[in-house]
């Protein structure tokens, strides 16, 4: 999960360094034999990476001069130990790069363009704006694998004995819902997340963002930001409203209550498809319900836009980063994701891969049709870091420790530091 958050600080272990291969066996970068890149996969070992590992097999077998070392680096591990690997000359020569990571990535030089490249041979077959996140300073660094966004998925049995139809379209209706569901289902409407990258919905409902990056300043204590935190933090208490998690395993909480349902509705995102149709709520996926994030006071709803890229490493001598350019173009070709869709229910990135066996998922069916509110994020660097404060505070502001002004104000304060050069 969090494929939109920044990765905890974490030291890179020797042994996974020790798997890179930026250059060929003798450091020439030529080789009698077969060629062997590092691919780094950020995937759920579980439910994601057979899927890729047999892919993986697949493109070994049509191009027997290329080996692939496939490592599984967990995903709140991977940034950090990239960063420590290519800083060292020993990054791998492909990485599954959140979004988020990509131009902070390109920014140090780490990431090769692709431009012009067999790795983006296929350029127009992809969503536009999912090229746009993979870009810096006007080149691409990345191609798009998986994209996602943030829905608000319900129990549609447990709205239908509540009598609502419908599923809410501000955050108003929401807990007007919740309060029914809690009178006649007895379960509670809405759980709520304090994470960081769950309350960018709420920002996008009155029109602002952590940052305005065109005019390089920091708008976390806007009055349109104090609007949209206020409305976030009282959706943690009322009639049907579940109280603020603080704990380190609150994701986990949320997400059984909601399969098993003890939970009518939460906002998630479609890399937890597969574990929604594990429970027993769903055991009929027709059972699942996704919309398009409540609307804000400003009339409008939106959702960040999330997902991987593969990028390649730019210190790979030449060999290795001709053969990881070929497993780029492979492993993000309309075929390729049309399976990773079937098999791991995730969104496919170009039009072309969303084949009517695809589109047969409700669950990708779902989050494909709230696509249209997904937001793109600015090519800003450090724009995905600026959650790390607010990680810190929301949780202390949903648990009544802090008040919600003093915590936006040292939320800014850290933000301040990562962006020395935006105004207040």
């Amino acid at each position: 999960m969090r494929r939109g958050i920044a990765a905890t600080a974490l030291v890179a272990s020797l042994a996974l360094a020790a798997t890179a291969c930026g250059g060929s066996d003798d450091g020439s970068g030529k080789s009698d034999g077969p060629v062997t890149i590092t691919w780094w996969d950020t995937s759920n070992a579980t439910n994601e990476a057979p899927t890729y590992k047999s892919l993986v097999a697949d493109f070994e077998k049509a191009n027997p001069k290329i080996k692939v070392k496939y490592v599984n680096v967990p995903f709140d591990q991977a940034q950090n130990k990239f960063d420590t690997a290519a800083g060292s000359k020993g990054a791998p020569d492909v990485l599954r790069s959140e979004v988020g990571w990509t131009p902070a990535f390109a920014k140090k030089g780490y990431f090769l363009p692709l431009d012009g490249t067999q790795a983006l041979a296929d350029k127009d077959k992809f969503q536009s704006s999912l090229i746009q996140q993979a870009q810096f300073e006007g080149k691409t660094y990345g191609v798009p694998i998986v994209t996602d966004t943030l829905a608000l998925v319900y129990n549609k049995a447990l709205f239908e004995k509540a009598g609502i139809t419908d599923a809410p379209k501000t955050w108003d209706e929401l807990k007007a819902d919740a309060a029914k569901i809690k009178d006649k289902a007895d379960v509670d409407g809405y759980w709520g997340s304090t994470q960081a990258y769950y309350a960018q919905t709420f920002l996008y409902g009155e029109g602002t963002d952590t940052v305005d990056a065109s005019a390089k300043k920091i708008t976390i204590t806007s009055d349109a930001a104090k609007k949209a935190y206020g409305t976030w933090l009282s959706l943690f208490s009322g009639k049907g409203l579940h109280k603020a998690d603080t704990t380190a395993d609150a994701y986990a909480h949320i997400q059984d209550a909601f399969v098993n349902g003890k939970v009518a509705a939460i906002i998630q995102g479609p890399w937890e498809i597969t574990n929604f149709y594990k429970g027993s709520a769903f055991t009929d996926k027709s059972n699942l319900g996704i919309a398009t994030v409540p609307a804000g006071s400003a009339g409008k709803a939106g959702a960040p836009t999330g997902g991987h890229n593969l990028s390649v490493y730019a210190g790979s001598d030449k060999a290795h980063q001709d053969a990881a350019l070929k497993f780029v173009n492979f492993m993000t070709s309309a075929k390729s994701q049309e399976t990773i869709a079937l098999k791991n229910s995730t969104l496919p990135t170009r039009d072309d891969a969303f084949s009517t066996q695809v589109k047969a998922d409700p669950g990708i069916a779902g989050y494909q049709g709230v696509l249209a509110a997904a937001q793109p994020r600015p090519a800003l660097p450090e724009y995905s870091s600026l959650w790390g404060p607010l990680d810190t505070e929301l949780p202390k502001i949903a648990g009544g420790k802090e008040p919600l002004d003093k915590g936006l104000s040292n939320a800014e304060l850290a933000i301040a530091k990562l962006v020395p050069d935006f105004s207040k």
